[in-house]
């Protein structure tokens, strides 16, 4: 009996045994351990290959893997809770450096392309303004061309009147057709053209008026242009003496003057370059009562300016 029981105690002590021996391992890597944890472990590591064979895993290994967790709580508390402790302060440091590297970043790149920028602006409005300008120069050297061709006469009539003021007074109706030659000699825009009045007078005084109907002319081309000028009821004051009439048909020739602008303008580059050609004119017209409705050359009695 004595020997089954001592079989019994050494089967006991072999079951326990396992136990301690994975528990002491994991005290031997823990620095915090005192020093009666140490003599425990010292024990249990030289009793551990006598007692617990190797390889023998099973029962043991669960019981050792409970052991484990129960008795990591103490040493192992103070390396997890350090461990929780400096990691987010790496993570922080990490994110801080991250920060500073992007304001570093942010503060030294910002300028540069600032610099690009403002570098490629004031090139392209260098290059741009240097194309509008050399267009421009380029399109006022290519004015249009405006030469009077002839005036006719369709009526010309003085009779005896009142003015709005009842002042009595010659008065002139008259009703003349004029022709011009318009050329655009721009080789690579067209112009819109315009006028101002087209005065027919006589003695400082306007007996006839008519304007240019507005047209567009494109590039290297010319048109004819006619316009008509009429004046009905004109009063004359002093100026009507000397003229002679019968039946209200003028006996003697009639010293008129013409005069008018021709306004063209150009949009070479859209409305940023748009150059503008204004022509003066200033013709020395006679009226002659035996050439109604004659057309009567005006090319030899203009001055252009």
């Amino acid at each position: 009996m004595s020997s089954h029981h001592n079989k019994t105690d050494s089967e006991v002590t072999s079951s326990l045994a396992p136990s301690s021996p994975n528990r002491p391992v994991y005290y031997v890597q823990s620095p915090s351990r005192d020093s009666h944890d140490g003599e425990k472990t010292t024990n249990s590591f030289h009793s551990t290959p006598i007692i617990s064979p190797a390889g023998s895993p099973g029962r043991h290994s669960r019981g050792s893997s409970s052991t484990r967790f129960s008795g990591s709580l103490k040493p192992g508390s103070h390396k997890s809770s350090s461990r929780h402790h400096h990691r987010p302060r790496k993570e922080f440091d990490a994110i801080e450096e991250e920060g500073l590297l992007d304001d570093h970043r942010r503060h030294t790149g910002f300028p540069r392309r600032c610099y690009y920028f403002l570098a490629f602006l004031v090139g392209f409005f260098l290059l741009f303004g240097s194309f509008s300008f050399i267009l421009w120069g380029a399109s006022r050297n290519q004015k249009p061309h405006i030469t009077l061709k002839s005036i006719s006469f369709d009526q010309f009539g003085i009779h005896a009147g009142m003015d709005n003021s009842g002042v009595a007074t010659e008065m002139v109706s008259m009703n003349s057709t004029v022709k011009l030659l318009f050329r655009n000699t721009g080789t690579f825009f067209g112009v819109h053209v315009t006028s101002s009045p087209f005065d027919l007078s006589f003695s400082q005084i306007t007996v006839a008026t008519g304007a240019i109907r507005k047209f567009y002319q494109s590039r290297k081309s010319q048109r004819t242009v006619t316009v008509t000028l009429r004046g009905s009821g004109i009063p004359l004051y002093g100026g009507g003496a000397s003229l002679s009439s019968d039946d209200g048909k003028p006996t003697a020739p009639v010293p008129l003057t013409l005069s008018f602008m021709v306004r063209a303008r150009a949009y070479v580059l859209g409305r940023l370059v748009k150059p503008r050609f204004d022509r003066r004119v200033q013709c020395s017209v006679v009226m002659e009562p035996k050439k109604m409705n004659v057309a009567i050359s005006l090319r030899k009695s203009c001055n252009y300016s």
